[in-house]
C-alpha cells in the first residue's frame, strides 16, 4: 500500500487502523473500546484492554526463539568496556531488579526516579518499573542539583535508582553526590531507598538506612521471577520533564497500551527495522528520544538495542563509525546537532571504518539544514531521512515512513504527517492558512495513539498548555512554526517563541540559520534576537567555522554570510553582529543556549546561573559564560 492509502485509513478509520496494529502485541485482557473521546481532550486508547510494557519488550522474546539473540549491546567509549545482553539475560536481570524493588515495597502506580548513567543498569531499571506497574520518571544524568529536585518534589518518588558517576569526555559526573544535595533541597519526604550502582569511579557517602548498594540489595533478595503486573491500557507508564514557559518544568505523561502499539508499528512503518537489522539511537534514556528508540521500541520489535555512553568526538571523531563497524549497525537515530558536530572535522574519521552495514539514517530533534543533509547524504551513500517530533508525541508526527512508501526527499523538509495525525498551518486564530504561508503547526484531535494523557498532576495545564490558544477551536498547539507546500510538504521553521521582530517584520531564526549553513565555511550557525533600539529586535549570528579556516579570513566569511541573508532573505534580515566562535554552548541534550549567548552579548546580568537554563547544569552555564565572555 502507498503511503497515501495506509494514511488516509489511519485517518478516516482510527479504531480499525489502530486496532490492527495493536493485535501484534500481547494482551492479558483484550480492550473493550479502541478510542474513547468522550472526554476531549483526554484521549484514551484500548479502553478496558489489560497489559503489560515489559513483558512485550522482553518476555515475548527471551521465552521464544528469540531468547539468545542480542537485546542491548552497550559500549563505553568512556570506560572502554562494552557488554552485550541476549533477550534471556535481560529478562533475568529485569526479574531480578523487579523482585528486589517489590521487595523494598514498591507497587503499582508509585513512581520511581532514575538519575544514572547511559549503561544497562538504567534500562533494565526502567524495564523493572513497567513491570510492576511503577511508574518511572528518568532524569537526564546531568541536570542541575536544583533542577534535580524539582522533579523529585513534583513526582515525589518513593524509590529513586542512581550510580556514583557517569562519565563526560573523560571526566566524572558525580550523580550521587548531586542526588544527594537535591534531597536536602526538596519538600517532600517520598524518597524511602536510593539504590545505588557503584561503577567504582568516584568515592561516595552512603546513608544509612536509605541508600542501598545495587549488586548487594539483588544478591540479598535473590528473585528470580515477577509476574508480570496487568495494568491497564490507559495507566500511566512514565513521566518525562520538558521545559516550560512558567520556569517550572512540565511533567508529560505517557500511557501505557496506546504508546506500546505506537512505538511497535513505527519501528516497521517509519524505520523499516526488522529482521536481521541492530538500531542505534545515539540520544541518551533521559529523552523522550532515548525511552523511545533507545528502550521501547527496539525492544517491542525484537532487534537489537545499541546503548552508547560517550561523545561523538571522544576520544576522537572517528569512534561512532567505529561503533558502526563493529556491531553491524543498520539503522542510526540521530540528532542534526551531532551531524553538525562531525561534519567540522575530516572525512577521514568517516572513511577510516567499514560502515557499509548502515542502511538508513535518520535525523530529529531540531530542523535538518540542507547543507548537513547534502554533507550525510553524500558520504554516507544512504537515505538520511528527516522527522519531526516532541517530548509531547512520543514518537513522529511528520515523517518519511520509508517502511510503507520511500517518499521523495525535499532536503530540510520532515515530509508529511505521520499516520494519524491531522496537522495543519493556521494563523492565530485557528484558521488554515494558504499554501506556501507561515503559520502555527497544529493537531487535530482525537490525537494517535503515544501523545501525551497529560501533565503529572495538572490537568489545567495540560489544556492552558496544549488546546487553548484558539477560541472556540479544540486544536492541539505544537508551538512551532511551519509552512505547507503545495505537495503536502511541511517544513518547520522553530518555535514559536524564537520569532524576531525587525522593524515590525517577523522572521524565524530557523530561515535565516538555514541559509548562513549553506555557506561552505560554516560548520554550526545559530541565530538569536538581540535588542536594538532602532529596530527592536536584531540578529545576532554566533557561528563555528570548519577546522581549515583561517582566522583571517574570518572578516571575508562574515560579509559573504550578510550578502547571503540578503540575497536569500533581504535586506531586513541582514545581521547586526557575527560573532566566530570555537564552538556553540549547549546543554546536555544539544540545545544550544541562546539565553546565555545573548545575555553574554548584551552585557546583561547573568542572573541566576542554576535556571537560566533548564537542561544545563551549572558548571556547564559558568563555562558557556566564560568562553562566550573571552571570544565576543
Amino acid at each position: 500500500m502507498s503511503y497515501q492509502e495506509v494514511y488516509r485509513r489511519s485517518i478516516d478509520d482510527p479504531q480499525g487502523y489502530w486496532a490492527e496494529q495493536a493485535a501484534e502485541l500481547h494482551w492479558f485482557t483484550p480492550w473493550e473500546k479502541v478510542l474513547d473521546d468522550s472526554n476531549a481532550p483526554f484521549y484514551r486508547w484500548f479502553v478496558g484492554g489489560e497489559t503489560n510494557l515489559c513483558y512485550n519488550a522482553v518476555d515475548r522474546h527471551a521465552l521464544g526463539p528469540k531468547r539468545g539473540q542480542a537485546a542491548i549491546i552497550w559500549e563505553s567509549a568512556e570506560t572502554g568496556l562494552s557488554r552485550t545482553l541476549t533477550y534471556f539475560e535481560l529478562y533475568r536481570e529485569v526479574n531480578r531488579l523487579a523482585g528486589a524493588m517489590h521487595n523494598l515495597g514498591l507497587r503499582k502506580g508509585d513512581r520511581v526516579l532514575i538519575y544514572m548513567p547511559m549503561v544497562p543498569e538504567a534500562i533494565i531499571g526502567m524495564l523493572a518499573c513497567a513491570r510492576l506497574g511503577a511508574i518511572h520518571s528518568v532524569v537526564f544524568g546531568g541536570f542541575s542539583v536544583q533542577s534535580l529536585a524539582t522533579r523529585i518534589d513534583d513526582a515525589t518518588p518513593t524509590l529513586v535508582l542512581t550510580a556514583d558517576a557517569g562519565m563526560r569526555k573523560g571526566n566524572p559526573v558525580p550523580l550521587k553526590e548531586m542526588l544527594d544535595a537535591s534531597l536536602e533541597l526538596v519538600t517532600t519526604d517520598s524518597v524511602r531507598h536510593v539504590l545505588v550502582l557503584n561503577r567504582n569511579l568516584v568515592d561516595i557517602a552512603m546513608t544509612h538506612g536509605r541508600d542501598l548498594d545495587w549488586h548487594e540489595t539483588l544478591a540479598e533478595h535473590n528473585v528470580r521471577y515477577v509476574e508480570p503486573t496487568r495494568v491497564a491500557s490507559t495507566d500511566p507508564s512514565y513521566i518525562l520533564y520538558t521545559s516550560g514557559t512558567t520556569g517550572k518544568p512540565k511533567g508529560v505523561v505517557r500511557d501505557t497500551g496506546g504508546y506500546m502499539v505506537a512505538l511497535h508499528a513505527s519501528m516497521s512503518q517509519i524505520y523499516n527495522v526488522g529482521e536481521g537489522d541492530v538500531y542505534w539511537s545515539t540520544s541518551d534514556i533521559g529523552w523522550v528520544v532515548g525511552h523511545s528508540y533507545i528502550v521501547y521500541g527496539p525492544l517491542l520489535k525484537g532487534v537489537p538495542t545499541v546503548v552508547y555512553e560517550g561523545r561523538p568526538d571522544h576520544p576522537d571523531p572517528g569512534v561512532w563509525w567505529r561503533v558502526i563497524e563493529k556491531y553491524g549497525v543498520t539503522c542510526v537515530f540521530t540528532a542534526p546537532t551531532a551531524l553538525r558536530a562531525l561534519r567540522k572535522f575530516p572525512d577521514k574519521w568517516m572513511h577510516g571504518s567499514d560502515i557499509s552495514s548502515l542502511k538508513t539514517l535518520f535525523a530529529a530533534g531540531e530542523p535538518l539544514d540542507e547543507p548537513t543533509y547534502q554533507w550525510a547524504s553524500h558520504e554516507l551513500g544512504v537515505p538520511v531521512i528527516d522527522h519531526y517530533w516532541q517530548t509531547e508525541s512520543g514518537w513522529s508526527m511528520l515523517t518519511n515512513p520509508i517502511g510503507v512508501e520511500h517518499m521523495a526527499v525535499k532536503p530540510g523538509s520532515p515530509t508529511k504527517p505521520a499516520f494519524g495525525h491531522r496537522l495543519e498551518v493556521v494563523d492565530a486564530d485557528g484558521n488554515r492558512v494558504p499554501l506556501g504561508e507561515k503559520g502555527f503547526l497544529v493537531d487535530h484531535g482525537p490525537l494517535p495513539p503515544g501523545m501525551l494523557l497529560t501533565i503529572w498532576g495538572d490537568d489545567e495545564r495540560y489544556i492552558q498548555s496544549y488546546w487553548s490558544h484558539f477560541k472556540n477551536k479544540l486544536l492541539y498547539m505544537s508551538g512551532d512554526y511551519a509552512i505547507e507546500d503545495k505537495d503536502g510538504y511541511f517544513w518547520m521553521l522553530g518555535r514559536a517563541d524564537e520569532v524576531l521582530n525587525v522593524s515590525g517584520h517577523r522572521l524565524g531564526t530557523r530561515e535565516i540559520e538555514e541559509v548562513l549553513s549553506g555557506h561552505p565555511a560554516a560548520a554550526e550557525v545559530a541565530v538569536i534576537g538581540v535588542k536594538d533600539e532602532l529596530k527592536g529586535e536584531g540578529v545576532l549570528v554566533v557561528a563555528v567555522l570548519k577546522q581549515d579556516i583561517a582566522p583571517i579570513t574570518q572578516t571575508r566569511v562574515a560579509e559573504e554570510m550578510r550578502q547571503l541573508v540578503r540575497d536569500k532573505i533581504g535586506a531586513i534580515a541582514t545581521p547586526n553582529a557575527i560573532q566566530f566562535v570555537s564552538m556553540l554552548p549547549k546543554t546536555r541534550s544539544g540545545k544550544i543556549m541562546r539565553r546565555v549567548i545573548r545575555a553574554v552579548y548584551q552585557g546583561d546580568n547573568i542572573g541566576d546561573l542554576s535556571t537560566i537554563e533548564d537542561d544545563a547544569t551549572l558548571d556547564m552555564v559558568r563555562e558557556a559564560v566564560d568562553v562566550l565572555t573571552q571570544e565576543m
